[in-house]
């Protein structure tokens, strides 16, 4: 549609503006069971217009209501009152959550009909290896997957919104400062359900150095002064952290982590359903989410091969929630984004190359690393590379099964491997902070399972008999790769083991050249 190729094209700056403004404008009620929707919205419309709203579950039915005027806001909490209850006492703290409650529920119940619920959860890969059966092309497929995973323009509103209440608190204090999200809930590649990482930001920098100029003074705020950046951001965040556990409603399990390499404050916001994790600003998680967003945008198979090598991979289990020697989503992501780099000719262009397209404003160094890339995605030449997903998930698993891992490491500013600068078993250099390894926490039984699974896949799609497995209505495609191997048919399974399973095994074992098998069938009991 025209729309989503006008929201398409913006940069990630710009879309990034209208979210959080949209966001101030915004307010969260919880409604009461037996809604009429209609009476709500007439009612809240003597406040002022509203632009947009939707209704979602979660423990009772919710209404998110983005009005035209921020001023409207202001209006409706003039007439809002303060909880009076004999049992507890409240902390008087206005924010935009709100519970509307009906003054004579009998009257009114008569006349309701259920409103329209978004979801804000994706649906079980059972319920989607179903869906699946019934398209005609594994293409078709991915693209069905990346409909039910992606995040919903409603979603998005929801997350920026949890930001925007953040940052109402952290306002008290810094009254410049903005709460921004980074990470998966902007990049284009979160899937519903996942975390909301956010930001404390105070970077008002334009308006300094110009205002800076007049006068004949060199004027300057009286600012405590601390021996280190990482104290003041400890400092900042315990303060917030200790708001929001006191003061805030909704937000639940507060957890400030201080002494982490990048210290936050985790915290369940319940009125949104989010799990949240604050942090001081980040300049480089930044980039690298607008660096994702421009790579999502560039293609559509792109979001459609990362969302799919994900869901593969946490059901072989090769990705965990729980921080570990998983392989992270991240690395997963960035293994998409060299291997599209590395197709003839390229579905999208290396860091480098997006860097020569960068213009002054793009021009940007942190902390000693070039951060520069052009954020106009009209410079960028579209592909000429027309191959299927069919085509490219194929490859990728035949690509990965067979990359040299020992001696090779991945490097998305060239798209080439390049030696392994040391030797930790998965090498995948950090786009910006080039001396970093992200994938540093993978062990070799890991990347030995992740080998061994992506040449089971590789295999099982070169050999199905498509028309075959729908005639006996099987899973075929891609629903047949989310059913953990050895799961859907346990005598075919072995059978195919018997002539493939020791062959497989004893090559791989020469290919990664293990010093003891024992690591290969710890990694395969896993």
């Amino acid at each position: 549609t025209d729309a989503e190729v006008n929201t398409r094209k913006k940069t990630f700056t710009e879309v990034q503006t209208e979210r959080l403004e949209e966001a101030e404008r915004t307010v969260l009620i919880k409604c009461p069971p037996k809604l009429n929707e209609k009476k709500l919205l007439n009612y809240l419309s003597s406040h002022g217009n509203i632009k947009s709203h939707f209704f979602f579950e979660n423990r009772g039915i919710h209404a998110l209501i983005e009005f035209a005027e921020k001023n409207s806001i202001s209006s409706l909490q003039d007439a809002i009152g303060i909880p009076s209850a004999a049992e507890y006492h409240v902390v008087p703290y206005k924010s935009r959550l709100f519970t509307f409650m009906l003054k004579n529920p009998l009257s009114q119940a008569a006349e309701e009909k259920p409103v329209h619920l978004s979801p804000q959860s994706h649906i079980a890969v059972n319920e989607l290896i179903q869906k699946l059966c019934h398209a005609d092309s594994i293409s078709r497929q991915m693209y069905i997957l990346l409909n039910e995973y992606q995040l919903t323009e409603e979603n998005i509103k929801l997350r920026f919104l949890a930001c925007s209440l953040v940052r109402d608190f952290a306002g008290a204090y810094f009254p410049d400062s903005t709460v921004k999200p980074f990470g998966s809930s902007v990049n284009t590649f979160g899937k519903l359900g996942c975390d909301v990482d956010m930001f404390l930001d105070f970077h008002d920098t334009q308006k300094q150095s110009t205002k800076m100029k007049k006068g004949p003074f060199e004027m300057e705020y009286q600012m405590k002064r601390l021996p280190s950046e990482r104290l003041a951001t400890q400092k900042i965040l315990s303060v917030i952290g200790d708001c929001l556990d006191n003061f805030g409603p909704g937000c639940m399990n507060v957890q400030k982590i201080l002494n982490a390499r990048c210290p936050l404050v985790k915290f369940s916001h319940q009125p949104t359903g989010f799990q949240c994790d604050l942090s001081v600003s980040n300049s480089i998680a930044i980039k690298s989410s607008e660096l994702l967003y421009i790579y999502g945008c560039l293609d559509s198979r792109v979001r459609a091969l990362v969302f799919t090598v994900r869901c593969w991979a946490r059901v072989h289990g090769l990705t965990n929630s729980v921080p570990g020697n998983w392989i992270t989503n991240f690395s997963l992501t960035m293994m998409v984004m060299f291997f599209l780099q590395k197709r003839s000719p390229p579905i999208i262009p290396t860091l480098d190359q997006l860097k020569e397209l960068a213009d002054e404003k793009d021009k940007l160094v942190i902390g000693g690393y070039d951060c520069s890339f052009v954020s106009d995605l009209s410079k960028i030449k579209p592909t000429k590379n027309t191959e299927t997903l069919d085509v490219l998930l194929g490859d990728f698993f035949e690509y990965f099964g067979n990359f040299d891992f020992r001696r090779n490491s991945i490097n998305l500013r060239k798209g080439k491997e390049v030696n392994k600068p040391e030797s930790s078993p998965l090498y995948i250099w950090n786009p910006f902070e080039q001396d970093l390894n992200i994938s540093k926490n993978v062990n070799q039984p890991q990347l030995e399972k992740f080998v061994a699974m992506a040449r089971e896949t590789a295999w099982i799609i070169q050999n199905e008999d498509k028309t075959q497995q729908m005639i006996n209505k099987e899973p075929w495609g891609l629903a047949a790769l989310l059913i953990p191997f050895g799961k859907s048919n346990p005598s075919k399974m072995k059978n195919r083991m018997k002539g493939i399973g020791s062959e497989t095994i004893r090559s791989l074992l020469d290919s990664l050249k293990l010093n003891n098998a024992n690591s290969l069938q710890k990694a395969m009991g896993k």
